[in-house]
């Protein structure tokens, strides 16, 4: 290890801190410093607990209020011998942090500007969020391609599919949020998007041949080291063509998540590709890491590989019991367990948190987080990403005098969302249209059966022009997003296209041609944020013009979603 060298850059008396500060711990206290927690609460008991007895070395706190959010990270700082590492998934805004907070724009909305100063523009906005309620390390950028529709996890969660556009808004992000005094980490290392399956629930796979996953993973890779993130998030991906090229003749069942994979993380990551930083885990609840090797052997077994944080636990106790018995048993040799530590310390130091106050006062954090600046920057991220995918010649914009009578459907999942996205869209957004002076139907969902359903004439003559509005994100352990269709035989799927003019808009996911391929005008906004509908009705009515371009292929590789 380098201590001087990017990407922690400490100085001779930051480093001697490091030696000094694992020099006087216990094994037990080194043990304690290789897990990085979880609170969603600040519950004082809970939180005390952690940092007086635990001691880990970190802790990622769900979104909570501000003052929830400052009361915990002052508590834990207060609580704790060494200065904790506090994470936050900043990866659209403070928002992943307090919920108070401005969501910017997902990275696909951002990456829609095909503006990196956009990118530099939402780490900048996290770091100075993150940086005031005291959160001063972020599980952002992603820096995954997505390179697969299918993908549950990927999608609005990345920068898109094209290579540079990633790892250039990679390192504006990192560059941005760091220079803010908050570590970035780059994620899901070896990459996620190439598999159509969700890593929280089966080890996933990047199957790329190596020469290509070094022009494409590895090329965005490379530029965020080269940026000096500070640290790296390991998948529970596999690479088996790396793999095979590193350990010629492994057999495909000893193939492991890259979280379990010591070629994978310090033959590539650490070695190939020079990166010098903290390493850490994906969450060890992941189903994806675990079904490989027993759990009593896989929690020490990544820290031997290489990775210096685990980050949370099945069960706290047990799992910290199994590292204790990794060490004794010597699947964790000391030496591997004192590295870790001292990169752990290393990023703790490179982030000053050895020599400055951690405390944070809540009227000043919220000055921050109730900033117009960030709210204004949410504007402009709506204004320059909404994209026409494709429109029907003469049908925009429309207006109350163009088209008064408007049919609406709207499309919208059942409960709650992943990242942040809210439930109520649709009737929000039909709201806005009446605002503007439409006459608005909904489409009745009452059931009814084949041979009574609404004739055609109750639509077409009727209706000037129909709306739809999907609000339909991706997150994790819903392994397909689909449209399903009102029964019988999808009663609400657009069948009027050639008769009433059709407007088909996804706020969340940009993959819905797929299901509406025929659809002649369709609009992707991916977020559904205030700024995003306000934004959008404005594009919508001429007021402004649409200047997205699409980061990723919205026809789904498809011939027919282009007609």
């Amino acid at each position: 290890m380098n201590l001087n060298a990017k990407p922690f850059n400490l100085s001779s008396s930051d480093i001697t801190w490091v030696n000094n500060t694992l020099s006087n711990m216990t094994e037990d206290e080194k043990i304690g410093q290789l897990f990085c927690m979880i609170a969603y609460h600040s519950d004082e008991e809970y939180i005390k607990n952690l940092a007086q007895n635990i001691k880990p070395g970190g802790l990622m706190c769900r979104p909570m209020p501000l003052k929830e959010t400052v009361e915990t990270v002052n508590l834990l700082q207060k609580s704790s011998k060494v200065p904790m590492l506090i994470a936050a998934n900043l990866e659209s805004g403070g928002n992943g942090a307090v919920t108070e907070a401005t969501k910017i724009g997902s990275p696909l909305q951002v990456a829609a500007t095909d503006d990196i100063k956009m990118a530099d523009k939402l780490g900048a906005a996290c770091g100075e969020v993150g940086a005031a309620a005291g959160i001063n390390w972020t599980f952002a950028p992603i820096v995954d391609l997505d390179l697969n529709f299918r993908n549950p996890i990927t999608n609005t969660r990345t920068f898109g599919s094209d290579t540079n556009r990633v790892r250039d808004m990679g390192v504006a992000y990192v560059e941005a949020v760091q220079g803010k005094g908050v570590a970035a980490t780059a994620k899901h290392f070896p990459g996620d998007g190439v598999d159509e399956r969700d890593h929280h629930l089966v080890t996933s796979v990047n199957d790329l041949p190596h020469d290509e996953w070094d022009k494409t993973f590895g090329e965005v890779y490379r530029a965020s080291i080269d940026a000096g993130v500070m640290s790296v998030m390991i998948g529970h991906i596999s690479l088996p063509d790396y793999e095979k090229k590193m350990n010629p003749g492994i057999k495909d069942a000893d193939i492991m998540p890259a979280s379990l994979s010591k070629q994978v993380v310090t033959g590539l990551l650490r070695e190939q590709l020079g990166f010098n930083g903290l390493i850490v885990t994906d969450a060890t609840t992941m189903a994806g890491m675990t079904i490989s090797m027993p759990r009593a052997k896989a929690v020490p077994w990544t820290i031997a590989c290489g990775c210096d944080m685990f980050l949370f636990t099945k069960n706290m106790d047990e799992d910290i019991a199994f590292m204790h018995e990794g060490v004794k048993s010597g699947i964790l040799t000391t030496e591997r367990l004192d590295e870790a530590v001292t990169r752990i310390l290393a990023m703790k130091a490179a982030l000053g948190l050895h020599k400055n106050s951690l405390q944070k006062d809540i009227k000043t954090a919220a000055a921050v987080v109730n900033s117009t600046l960030h709210k204004n920057l949410a504007k402009e991220c709506a204004d320059k990403a909404i994209t026409l995918v494709k429109e029907e010649a003469g049908v925009l914009p429309i207006t109350p005098d163009k088209y008064k009578r408007v049919l609406f459907y709207g499309i919208e999942a059942k409960q709650g969302f992943a990242y942040s996205v809210k439930v109520g869209v649709a009737a929000d957004f039909k709201q806005r249209l009446i605002n503007e002076g439409f006459d608005v139907d909904e489409f009745d969902q009452d059931e009814q059966l084949e041979g009574w359903l609404r004739p055609v004439s109750e639509i077409v003559g009727k209706y000037d022009l129909i709306v739809y509005l999907a609000n339909m994100a991706t997150k994790s352990n819903q392994t397909v997003v689909r449209i399903e269709w009102e029964l019988p035989m999808g009663k609400n799927v657009p069948i009027y296209m050639e008769s009433v003019p059709t407007i088909f808009i996804s706020v969340e996911n940009p993959y819905h041609l797929l299901d509406v391929p025929r659809v002649k005008t369709f609009i992707n906004t991916y977020s559904s944020t205030d700024e995003v509908l306000t934004s959008l009705i404005e594009k919508l009515t001429g007021k402004a013009p649409f200047t997205g371009k699409s980061p990723v292929d919205a026809f789904c590789g498809r011939w027919d979603a282009r007609l």
